[in-house]
This record gives structure tokens, C-alpha cells and sequence, in this order.
């Protein structure tokens, strides 16, 4: 069984239906893939974009930041939008603006233009995920959770693994014009899907505003994304990071206050109190870090020590696209018979033993141990990734998930920033101490690649950690069965001055 609504928005029990759910999650997946994909599209297209509009790099690289901190901006937002608008609505028309947004950027005749045309693109594309994120699961039963959510996971992973195939062909055959024109057709039948399947949600009215937190947590993410950028770009002790982290943390100090102390907070992090919840999201973070934070690094090794053009990069990164649309819907399905803990344990084995395989690399090591690695950490990706977030939003109490969603996304994109800014710097001062203990005259990329090494034998080391704090995960209770009094005491707990 499973909860549907009537078109009164009232809900209505109704016998689950795979043919049912297909559509809706259609349109869930097409906006999703498009947001997602579009984040990793234009880093291949920098230097064109450099060239054409006849200025520097650190310009351009604005169009990236920009975008950035807008999607961190207004993904808090999403949970008060959907209660106060209903979700469907929201959706249909975060997808539209998304879409304007790669118009505008497509006619772009300065990059002045482009950096503003990207602002109003992640304006629109930040709520897509935490809002397509929690209509899945609220359309998909307990017992079939994991399934369903493992379909959902594939775009999420397939889109970063393709998204350089894509824009390395575009860029080289066609145009760069084309790496945001072609959202246009996507969106549109996104549009006319979700206009069309998405059933219709209870739209809570006057919603309550949490005026502070409106204001604080845009702040408070967005600035964070921005010293973090600035930090792991130029330095950590320049204007803009310090600026960025020391505005960015104390906005995010006060908003942690003041959602704690609202009866009606535009993020509920009373749901930390579930000790599954916190687990859960601890292990998330570690995951995203390692995995995120490491998967930049294959590209720029590539490129950089091997020579390899953008598409003949994203060519050789196909195996872990391929790996992870085959690991996303089994580790979905396992899920739903087994629980997340033995999947997220043997699939970050998996993936900290690619990566301690790819600390191994040298100038001139061979593409298939290479693809070998990256079809490993595809594979453990898949098995991991969607079970841990789906155990994350299992540990909630239901009414909330439209206020979890995009509390466990805004920290997703905090977290990775992090890691990837982290893990950048930690690459620059492994090649100096490197370059420094190497003899006059020895070769530079022998420097280089120690350095890749280091990088690589670290997110190994993080995702160690994500295998013994998987230990910890509790195994859920079985899909339909009464809570123990224990959970009764804990869900109680949850709820109290809500």
C-alpha cells in the first residue's frame, strides 16, 4: 500500500503500482539529470569561454562560483516554498526558471552576462533535488523504498560521469552555446512530465515563516560555499575566504540557534535527535567527502600528466558511469531486503580500495588499471550512496521530510565544497614539498604525480573511516511493523514542541 493523493489533495490509500510511479518519477529524474549535469558541463568548457569572451580565467571561473552559491542560497528555502505552494507547483516552476537561466546563457554576448544568466539558472536549479528527493519518497512505499530511490540515484550519478563526455564533444565539434541550449528541449518535456504525472500534494496554505531563517540561511550557505571556493582557489588566508567563512560561520552559528528555538523552523535539525538520523548523515558526509572530493582529481590527472582532451577524458571516466548505473538499482533493491548497513560497508571497501589502487599511479601507467579503479569506485558508489541517504530519510518522522531534504542537500553542498577546496590545496602543497625534494633538472610531472598520489592514498583513508562508522548504522525495522516502545519514546521525543 501506499499514500496517494485525490484531487482534493487529500490523501488515500491505494494498492503500490510500479506503472503507476513510473511517470512521475520520469519527471522527477529529467529535472534532476539536468541540474545535476549541468554543474559538471561548463568546468570543460572554461578555457573556450576564456577565449571567446577575450577575458581572464578568474572571470569565467565566476560563472561556476555564481552558480554555486546561488543553488546553496535557496536550497534551504525548499521546504517552506513546498509547504506553502505545494511541491508539485514548485517543482514545475523551479525546473522553468532553470531553463530560462540556459537560455539567457546560450546568448550571453559578455561574461558579465554569463555570470548573472548562471546566478538565475542555480536560483532555479537548487531546489530541484531536495524537492524531487522527498515526492519520491513520499511516493514510494516503505517496502519498495529502496528500489525506488536507487532509480532516482542513477541520474545523480551518471550526470557527473557524463556530463564531461557531453561537453568535451560539444565544446570541440559543435559550440559552446550548445552546453546550456541543450537544457532547453530537456526541460521542456521536464516541464510537460511534471505538469502532467506529478500528482497533486497538500498545499499547507499561510504556511509559518521563519523570517530569521530565511534571511540567515542563505547567509549562512552561500558565504560558506564562497569562502571555501576562495580558500581552495587562491589561499586560505586571502580577503575572500576569510570574508566568506567568518561571515558564513557566525550567520550559520545564529541560524542553528534560532531554528532550534522556533516552533516552526524553515529547517528541522530537531531530527538530530534520532541517533539513526545522525549516524546516518555523519556516514553521508564521509562518503560525499571521499567520493566527491577524489573524483576531480582523475580528470586533472588525466589532462594534466597524460594529455588527454576533455573528450577522450570523459570517454576513459565511462566505466564508472556505467559501473554505478549497474551498482545504483541493486544496492536500491538490496535495500529493501537487507538494510543500508552491509551495502555502505562493502561498497566504501570497495571504493577505499580503488583508491588506494589509483595512490599507485605513475606517468605512464596503463589505461585499463586506470578504467579498472574508476569501474570500482562507480560500483561502490552505487551500492552505497542512495542507501545511506535513503536510511538518512527512513530515520525521519515522515511529515518532516519536505524540511529534511533540503537540510541533508544544503549540507551536502557545504561538505563537498569543503572537501573538494581541501583536497585541492592539500594536491598544491603535496607537488611543492615534492618539486622541493627533487634533484636539479628532474622531471616536474614526476613531482606532479607524487602529489596525485598523496591525494588519492588520503580520500582512501577518509573512506576507511566511512567503513567503520558504517558499523554503527542500526538496522532498520522491517517496512510495515509496529515501532518497538523504544522508537515510540524516541519518535515522541522528536516531536515534542512541534
Amino acid at each position: 500500500m501506499t499514500n496517494t493523493t485525490n484531487a482534493k489533495g487529500v490523501p488515500a490509500e491505494q494498492p503500490f503500482s510500479l506503472k503507476a510511479i513510473l511517470p512521475p518519477l520520469l519527471a522527477i529524474i529529467v529535472g534532476m539529470i539536468m541540474v545535476i549535469l549541468d554543474g559538471t558541463v561548463v568546468n570543460v568548457a572554461v578555457p573556450k569561454l576564456v577565449e571567446y569572451f577575450n577575458t581572464d580565467l578568474k572571470t569565467v571561473q565566476w560563472a561556476i562560483t555564481g552558480y554555486t552559491l546561488a543553488l546553496a542560497a535557496v536550497i534551504p528555502l525548499a521546504g517552506y516554498m513546498t509547504d506553502r505552494f505545494g511541491s508539485k507547483q514548485v517543482f514545475v516552476s523551479t525546473v522553468a526558471m532553470f531553463v530560462l537561466g540556459s537560455m539567457l546563457c546560450s546568448i550571453a554576448q559578455t561574461s558579465s552576462q554569463l555570470v548573472l544568466f548562471r546566478v538565475i539558472q542555480g536560483l532555479g536549479g537548487g531546489m530541484v533535488a531536495p524537492i524531487g528527493m522527498a515526492m519520491v519518497f513520499r511516493l514510494a512505499p516503505p517496502e519498495r523504498r529502496g528500489s525506488i530511490m536507487g532509480l532516482l540515484g542513477i541520474p545523480m550519478l551518471l550526470a557527473p560521469a557524463l556530463g564531461p563526455v557531453l561537453s568535451g564533444w560539444l565544446v570541440e565539434y559543435v559550440s559552446w552555446h550548445w552546453i546550456f541550449l541543450i537544457n532547453v528541449p530537456i526541460g521542456i518535456v521536464g516541464i510537460i512530465l511534471g505538469i502532467k504525472y506529478l500528482p497533486k500534494t497538500e498545499i499547507k496554505g499561510r504556511a509559518h515563516l521563519d523570517i530569521l531563517g530565511i534571511i540567515l540561511a542563505p547567509v549562512a550557505f552561500s558565504m560558506l560555499a564562497y569562502g571555501v571556493n576562495q580558500g581552495g582557489g587562491e589561499s586560505w588566508s586571502s580577503t575572500g575566504a576569510i570574508l566568506g567563512l567568518s561571515v558564513g560561520g557566525v550567520a550559520l552559528v545564529l541560524f542553528i540557534i534560532v531554528e532550534l528555538l522556533h516552533k516552526h523552523p524553515l529547517l528541522e535539525l530537531r531530527v538530530f535527535r534520532s541517533s539513526d538520523f545522525t549516524r546516518g548523515i555523519i556516514l553521508s558526509w564521509v562518503t560525499q567527502a571521499a567520493l566527491f572530493g577524489s573524483m576531480l582529481f582523475v580528470p586533472l590527472y588525466l589532462q594534466q600528466i597524460r594529455n588527454y582532451t576533455p573528450l577522450e577524458t570523459g570517454l576513459i571516466l565511462l566505466p564508472q558511469a556505467l559501473a554505478s548505473g549497474i551498482g545504483m538499482p541493486l544496492g536500491g533493491r538490496l535495500f529493501d531486503k537487507i538494510g543500508a548497513r552491509p551495502l555502505v560497508f562493502v561498497g566504501l571497501s570497495i571504493i577505499s580500495t580503488a583508491l588506494f589502487m589509483l595512490s599507485n599511479v605513475t606517468v605512464d601507467t596503463g589505461l585499463p588499471f586506470i578504467m579498472s579503479c574508476l569501474a570500482m569506485m562507480g560500483l561502490g558508489m552505487g551500492l552505497s550512496m542512495m542507501p545511506v541517504n535513503t536510511h538518512v530519510l527512513n530515520s525521519a518522522p515522515r511529515e518532516w521530510v519536505n524540511r529534511v531534504t533540503p537540510l541533508t542537500a544544503a549540507a551536502q553542498q557545504v561538505v563537498v565544497s569543503f572537501a573538494v577546496a581541501g583536497m585541492t590545496g592539500y594536491l598544491t602543497s603535496q607537488i611543492a614539498v615534492h618539486m622541493g625534494k627533487m634533484a636539479a633538472g628532474a622531471n616536474p610531472l614526476s613531482a606532479m604525480v607524487l602529489g596525485f598520489n598523496d591525494v588519492f592514498f588520503f580520500s582512501g583513508c577518509i573512506a576507511v573511516a566511512g567503513v567503520v562508522i558504517s558499523l554503527i548504522l542500526r538496522r532498520p525495522k522491517t517496512a510495515g511493523a509496529a515501532p518497538s516502545p523504544e522508537e515510540q519514546q524516541t519518535d515522541a521525543a522528536m516531536m515534542m514542541g512541534h
